[in-house]
């Protein structure tokens, strides 16, 4: 992975083979992001992504492996009890155009990924909500 910083916008490559939500954690380590918002594109061969069943409280996922293009994928990054935490949710679609997406667990590139975090002034931490199950924005 190569970046730039541009103020309150870095740009990133993230090369074949690599991981997309461990190079984000990377970046947002090394420059101290707290707050952004996460878009990208780019083509993956494997990844995980799940679906939250309220009424069980818990995740879903799935797999999938192959020639994906990368239709969207956004999210935030926040803290948790002052630690790095990314939610992010992605929709890649195959060589026939069908889609598939979800919360992102994982995805591996392929070709390239080109991610976008816009750096927000700020933090914002997130709770468990018992009554909801999941880790909740703390406004």
């Amino acid at each position: 992975m190569q970046y730039k910083r541009f103020g309150s916008t870095v740009i990133a490559r993230v090369d074949k083979g690599e991981e997309i939500l461990g190079q984000l954690r990377e970046v947002c380590l090394r420059e101290n992001i707290k707050l952004a918002s996460v878009s990208a594109i780019g083509a993956v061969d494997r990844f995980t992504v799940g679906v939250f069943l309220p009424e069980k409280r818990e995740y879903v996922s799935n797999d999938f492996a192959g020639d994906y293009e990368i239709a969207s994928l956004s999210g935030t990054v926040t803290t948790m009890d002052g630690e790095y935490y990314a939610h992010i949710h992605m929709c890649a679609d195959n060589r026939r155009g069908m889609a598939c997406g979800g919360h992102l667990n994982r995805a591996r590139v392929s070709a390239t990924c080109e991610l976008v975090i816009n750096v927000l002034d700020g933090e914002v931490n997130r709770r468990f909500d018992e009554a909801v199950g999941l880790n909740l924005l703390e406004l």
